[in-house]
């Protein structure tokens, strides 16, 4: 039986590591030639590595998504390497913890709105200039339930560029939709709760925090990286052929309330 994605190309930005990893497995495995990416190329490598002893077709590159002309050569290189640009996962993105400590609040406001949300508007248009030329696309945005609701009293102080920037990516995600429908090129974004990957590691560490984060989820745990790639499949396959600006919350519950 051919996979969800036979035939298409993919290219996941943050595939080093959390959901970008395990979105790069399920998506070779369903079929689809994949491109990895992440500033580091060694983590892209060890990614990649990991796909194709599993029998996948993957390649790695290395790029900052937060600067233009990387941005477009990453694209480029898809193109030049597998052959064409089906899908786009804009999985790379940092929290204020990312940035080193002496840092003062602008400085580290402007280093997380230029990965989250400028990262994502750069991969996007250069992706959607070869989507064009093709006909067809499909952009799956890494957005947050943070994006559509605000934290939990005493986890922020107002000031967080984290939730302002999911929350631009929200509303970029409903504009590329409306703007490209026409075209051929679909644009959704998952919005995924409180999830067990590195960027929130320093959070699950504390096992006070830990046990609050569980405890605002409706189903009383964190979501697994597979869970989100699953929803990210069926956003970027055909099977979801007539959704497109929708921002989909894949978080046991926490919006619901």
């Amino acid at each position: 039986m051919a996979g969800r994605l036979e035939g298409k190309i993919a290219h996941i930005t943050g595939g080093g590591s959390g959901l970008g990893d395990a979105m790069g497995h399920l998506f070779a495995n369903e079929g689809a030639r994949v491109a990895v990416s992440d500033l580091k190329l060694s983590s892209a490598e060890r990614v990649t590595k990991s796909v194709i002893s599993s029998g996948g077709d993957a390649i790695a590159l290395a790029g900052d998504v937060s600067k233009r002309d990387e941005c477009e050569r990453l694209v480029g290189e898809t193109v030049d390497k597998l052959g064409g640009f089906d899908i786009l996962i804009n999985s790379a993105g940092v929290t204020p913890r990312y940035a080193p400590k002496d840092w003062d609040f602008e400085r580290t406001w402007d280093f997380v709105v230029s990965i989250n949300l400028k990262g994502t508007m750069l991969m996007s248009k250069f992706a959607v200039d070869q989507m064009r030329k093709q006909g067809s696309g499909s952009i799956v945005n890494l957005a947050s339930i943070i994006g559509l609701v605000g934290y939990a009293q005493g986890i922020s102080d107002g000031f967080n560029p984290y939730p302002h920037t999911k929350g631009g990516v929200v509303q970029m995600t409903r504009d590329m939709g409306v703007a490209l429908a026409r075209e051929g090129i679909r644009v959704n974004s998952l919005c995924p709760g409180f999830t067990y990957t590195p960027l929130v590691q320093t959070l699950v560490d504390d096992s006070d925090t830990h046990e609050r984060l569980k405890s605002l989820h409706p189903m009383g745990r964190l979501g697994n990286p597979d869970e989100i790639a699953n929803a990210a499949l069926f956003l970027a396959s055909d099977e979801s052929s007539f959704i497109t600006g929708v921002n989909l919350p894949v978080d046991g519950g926490y919006t619901a309330q």
